[in-house]
C-alpha cells in the first residue's frame, strides 16, 4: 500500500514566457481546450486529450526549457505530506496555497527530480457557495 492516495488527476507544469499565446498554441497544434488563465497567480491551465491530465503553463520571464513537473492530486495535502515526510522524502519550502484554488508542495524523489502534489481548493469553495 502507497504512502499517500493519490488522486485520478495529474497536471504536468511548465514554464512558458506567454501564455496567451501558448494557450493558443497547445490548442491550434494539440487540440488542447483552454480551461482558465488566472493572471494574478501567472498560471493558465488546460485540458489534454487524455482524461484526468491537463496541462498548466507558468508565465516565467526566463523560461527553463525540459522543466516539467508532474502534479499529482491529492484530497488532503497536509495529511499527505506529513505522510511522505515521515517516509522521509525531502520537500522544497512550504507548502504553498492560492486562497479558492490551490495548495501546493514540491517534493524530490532518490534521484533529485521535482514532483508536487496539489489540492484543488475551488471544488470546495463551490461546495461551501
Amino acid at each position: 500500500m502507497s504512502v499517500v492516495a493519490l488522486n485520478n488527476t495529474i497536471t504536468f507544469a511548465i514554464s512558458v514566457r506567454d501564455r496567451y499565446s501558448s494557450a493558443q498554441w497547445y490548442n491550434q497544434m494539440l487540440g488542447f481546450d483552454l480551461l482558465y488563465h488566472m493572471d494574478d497567480a501567472g498560471w493558465s491551465e488546460m485540458t489534454t486529450k487524455t482524461e484526468g491530465v491537463t496541462l498548466g503553463l507558468g508565465e516565467q520571464a526566463e523560461p527553463a526549457p525540459g522543466n516539467t513537473v508532474p502534479v499529482f492530486g491529492v484530497s488532503d495535502i497536509e495529511a499527505d505530506r506529513a505522510a511522505l515526510e515521515a517516509a522521509g522524502v525531502r520537500f522544497d519550502g512550504e507548502t504553498e496555497t492560492i486562497e479558492g484554488m490551490v495548495s501546493t508542495a514540491t517534493f524530490y524523489d532518490p534521484d533529485g527530480n521535482a514532483l508536487m502534489i496539489a489540492q484543488d481548493l475551488s471544488k470546495s469553495m463551490q461546495a461551501v457557495g
